[in-house]
């Protein structure tokens, strides 16, 4: 499966494939926010929790560029 046939998946299909076929990868804590990285095939997908209430707040995929900078140790320099 590609991005863009995971794209037109519904929010709850697209979390049942995540977590039953991606592999997880790392996570990052920003304030009050947890982001859940997870390789599904060719692709990331990014889960967000609202950690003091432990709810899954969003769902995004995606390729490479920022959204995949933000579990890089490496310093931002711009």
């Amino acid at each position: 499966m590609g991005i863009y046939e995971f794209n037109v998946l519904s929010k709850h299909e697209q979390y049942d494939l995540v977590f039953s076929k991606g592999q997880f990868v790392d996570t990052v804590n920003e304030g009050s926010i947890k982001y859940a990285l997870y390789s599904l095939s060719y692709f990331w997908v990014e889960v967000s929790y609202n950690a003091p209430t432990n709810e899954i707040t969003g769902i995004n995929s995606f390729v490479g560029g920022k959204s995949l900078d933000r579990y890089s140790n490496v310093p931002n320099k711009f």
